[in-house]
């Protein structure tokens, strides 16, 4: 009776994996909240998240609710009903159908428990419905083959599905002077929605659009690693990159120096992505690199983010601190900015005065006050922060310390009742003290208002195609590991490749993370001017682990290999 009640605020598939015990309840919940947020099914996002085999899935799901279990790999897809369900409603409730036979229509589901989308399918086709449970990752590749790919759902989008924020009409106007082609040109319009589409739904980070002399290329960063998708014709490539930057609010009459705008794709009216956009002069043209800034990954909660439990425990006592420095460190590309964000979301209640200063403010979450630092304009990191001072705030995140007087603020922030986070570039957690050091802030104030230090790294995650790995003992340790970690209880994997993962043998990125409290111990070498050895010494007696004895962990774990772990904390 208790374990009803505890999960009354679950339902369907979610409650039925609670209650058999395939996952605890706030998993459930989390992953329910993860998958709305991001617009994908729970099967879906239990998949990617969970590690389950969609096959587990299926069948647990037809055996749970009585309804038959269908391998789609024995239908042929010319015997499909195809013009029974739009398209639309095939991608967005992910629901195919599969025969029809007289009143009744069978249609294939991972998610049986998805009424809104079996309701919708008898209102469109007036139909009694069937459900027939089939693989989640089989399903969705079969709808996308039913819609012939992006290009087809491209051409049926209309305002409501899809809609590019332009800039003002003023901006137009200009471009229909200072254009020698006609940018609205429906062709290119498409093609460019599908570029950012197929962005979108692979999961890549950045897309660049990169001219040469003899052909023009665009390549997408998925997972840290950049791979070719497209060679269009060179002849476009003024065509494209005036499109995007009219609708990211750039001078396109502006060829000769770097500009950098924002522009934004709302895909449904839950859920619309932002694209930082960076153009380039080159020899043959603009470069124009744009970052995909994804709101829902700040809503991924922390246990997403591949902190290990010690350290996740160490990271929300500290930011739950009434006042302090919690400064997060790294290379570009690193996820210091969503690592920074998921604070921000936990800490983010009714009772509590939140400003950012960024360049530019990057994910937008509503209920945080956020500014874009703009130099020109004289808005600067100080600038932005004193300001903060005088709006009576309670947590303070400057993006980014680059200067003394930015750091000297933000320690007085710190030590005046403020909770302050921020990020700075550098290897490791030791070098950060260093480097405050350096730009000229005193050994006090760095003892007196630093709290906590953690620095990471992001490592490409094992597909589930991964198989084990041969690897002697020596080169284990050689790699780090000790002798008493080579029990034979644990096994290393290697990637392989499959089409889920196109491939390359990884899907997806953890992090990697070295978490360094800031002790008493830790303070006293700070004062006496010790440097990052020192206190890299003193962290490792209190138990820190270093950023490659966190990849090893992720090692032991099965999540990554070792090759990976090696090449992102190479020392």
């Amino acid at each position: 009776m208790a374990a009803t009640i505890a999960n009354a605020g679950l339902t369907g598939l979610a409650r039925a994996l609670v209650h058999e015990k395939w996952l605890s309840e706030p998993e459930a919940e989390a992953l329910a909240k993860q998958a709305a947020s991001m617009g994908e099914g729970f099967v879906t996002q239990l998949i990617n998240v969970k590690k389950i085999k969609p096959v587990q899935i299926a069948e647990f799901a037809a055996a749970q609710f009585g309804f038959p279990y269908f391998d789609l790999m024995a239908l042929d897809l010319e015997v499909l009903p195809k013009s029974l369900l739009d398209p639309k409603l095939v991608q967005k409730r992910r629901v195919l159908a599969l025969y029809q036979r007289g009143n009744r229509l069978s249609v294939a589901v991972s998610d049986p428990t998805n009424l809104l989308a079996i309701d919708e399918v008898k209102f469109q086709t007036n139909l009694g419905v069937d459900i027939v449970v089939v693989e989640d990752d089989k399903l969705g590749k079969l709808i996308e083959q039913f819609s012939e790919g992006s290009a087809s759902v491209l051409d049926s989008l209309d305002s409501e599905d899809i809609d590019l924020e332009f800039a003002d009409d003023d901006a137009l106007a200009k471009v229909d002077e200072a254009a020698s082609t006609d940018i609205d040109d429906a062709p290119i319009v498409r093609y460019l929605q599908k570029i950012l589409l197929d962005a979108i739904n692979t999961g890549v980070s950045d897309i660049h659009f990169e001219p040469f002399e003899k052909f023009y290329r665009i390549r997408y960063r998925l997972d840290g690693q950049l791979y070719e998708v497209a060679q269009p014709p060179i002849a476009i490539k003024e065509k494209i990159s005036s499109r995007i930057k009219v609708i990211s609010k750039l001078d396109i009459a502006e060829k000769r120096v770097p500009q950098d705008g924002r522009m934004k794709l709302v895909l449904s009216k839950n859920r619309a992505i932002d694209f930082r956009v960076s153009s380039l002069p080159t020899l043959y043209g603009e470069k124009i690199v744009m970052r995909i800034l994804d709101p829902a990954s700040a809503q991924l909660g922390i246990d997403a983010l591949g902190y290990d439990p010690d350290q996740r425990e160490l990271l929300l006592n500290a930011v739950q601190r009434p006042y302090g420095m919690v400064l997060v460190t790294g290379p570009t590309g690193s996820g210091k900015t969503v690592s920074l964000y998921t604070c921000l979301n936990i800490l983010n209640k009714p009772g509590v005065n939140i400003s950012t200063a960024e360049d530019p403010a990057e994910i937008n979450l509503p209920g945080i006050n956020q500014v874009n630092v703009n130099d020109k304009a004289g808005l600067t990191f100080a600038a932005a922060l004193r300001a903060f001072l005088r709006q009576d705030p309670d947590i303070i995140m400057v993006g980014e310390i680059r200067d003394l007087e930015t750091a000297d603020i933000s320690i007085k922030a710190a030590q005046t009742g403020h909770m302050v986070l921020s990020t700075l570039h550098t290897n490791d957690a030791p070098s950060t003290l260093t480097r405050l050091m350096n730009m000229g802030v005193a050994p006090f104030n760095i003892a007196s208002s630093v709290i906590m230090i953690t620095a990471q790294r992001l490592a490409r995650r094992l597909c589930s195609c991964k198989q084990p790995a041969i690897i002697p003992r020596e080169a284990l340790l050689r790699a780090g590991f000790r002798e008493e970690d080579l029990d034979g209880s644990w096994q290393p994997y290697r990637a392989v490749g499959c089409e889920l993962c196109k491939n390359t043998g990884y899907k997806g990125r953890v992090g990697i993370y070295q978490v360094m409290p800031i002790t008493e111990e830790m303070t006293r070498i700070i004062m006496k001017n010790g440097n990052a050895i020192d206190i890299a010494d003193q962290a490792r007696r209190e138990g820190v682990r270093d950023l490659r004895q966190a990849g090893l962990l992720k090692v032991k774990a099965g999540m990554t290999s070792l090759e990976e772990v090696e090449a992102v904390t190479n020392e």
